[in-house]
């Protein structure tokens, strides 16, 4: 199959990063816009990296555990052994709300999405050693529709991402045509059949991959004898929404969940203030 346009994505025009920034340099701005990602390099001390480790450890046992309980020990794309998915964690850890709403992030938020941005998804992704199968060409924007579709992840390695454990890889300058068409598999959605030109992203330990929620990535097999451990988090302009289409009735859900999407940014200062929404 080859990509086409998602249904939804009616018309899209990319944003390019406008500085002065805060947190990124020029050479990064010119890369996420042209390529749709960069690597912004040590990002995490040790002492942050290890408490997110003490942090995020626990939770993810937890539902690797529930896993195993279930009839084929899988659920929609996680599977006991071979990959996790552990969303929503800031309901649960005080710390882990800290950290998504601070400095580093309010400054890459400011940057890249705008002045008055939300937290949209957290999640923990953990690839076990010896997972054969990868994780598919897809976009962020992808799996939920949201409008705007152009909204940010941070995908942070807590270890070592490599090409032999499960890295992250990119096909370059496809974002600025907005969503792409995505079809089911059994490992997730997927956008692309064959990716020519696609280049890997490895990560080290304490950095992150910044990139956008329509570069499309996938992440290759874990070859190795240990896990490859991420946290990923993503940030969305205040006003966003959810679209489903339901039969042939449209319907919409703003992106303000209180309690999961909280501001991290408003009017470029701290979340004091509220933003007015958007209506759908």
């Amino acid at each position: 199959m080859s990509p086409g346009r998602h249904p939804l994505n009616a018309a899209f025009e990319w944003r390019s990063p406008r500085g002065p920034f805060r947190r990124i340099s020029e050479a990064q701005a010119r890369q996420y816009d042209e390529d749709g990602c960069f690597v912004l390099e040590d990002a995490l001390d040790a002492v942050t990296l290890s408490a997110l480790l003490a942090e995020i450890d626990p939770h993810e046992a937890e539902a690797e555990a529930l896993l195993r309980t279930l009839p084929k020990q899988s659920y929609f794309i996680a599977r006991a052994g071979e990959i996790t998915f552990v969303p929503h964690l800031v309901l649960r850890s005080p710390s882990l709300r800290e950290f998504c709403a601070g400095q580093l992030f309010r400054d890459l938020a400011y940057d890249l999405v705008g002045p008055t941005v939300r937290l949209y998804w957290e999640q923990a992704v953990y690839k076990k050693p010896e997972t054969a199968a990868d994780f598919p060409w897809h976009q962020d924007n992808g799996y939920t529709y949201v409008e705007p579709q152009q909204y940010l992840t941070c995908w942070i390695a807590l270890t070592d991402a490599t090409e032999s454990n499960g890295c992250p890889w990119i096909v370059p300058a496809l974002h600025r045509g907005g969503t792409l068409r995505h079809w089911m598999t059994d490992l997730g959605w997927r956008c692309l059949a064959a990716a020519p030109g696609a280049v890997p992203v490895p990560v080290r330990a304490g950095s992150i991959a910044v990139f956008s929620s329509l570069t499309p990535h996938r992440t290759g097999p874990n070859l190795t004898d240990t896990v490859r451990k991420a946290y990923i988090v993503q940030y969305a302009p205040d006003g966003a929404y959810t679209v489903h289409i339901d039969g042939t009735e449209r319907r919409c859900a703003p992106c303000d969940d209180p309690d999961r999407q909280f501001f991290v940014l408003a009017d470029g200062g701290p979340p004091s203030t509220a933003g007015a929404g958007r209506d759908c």
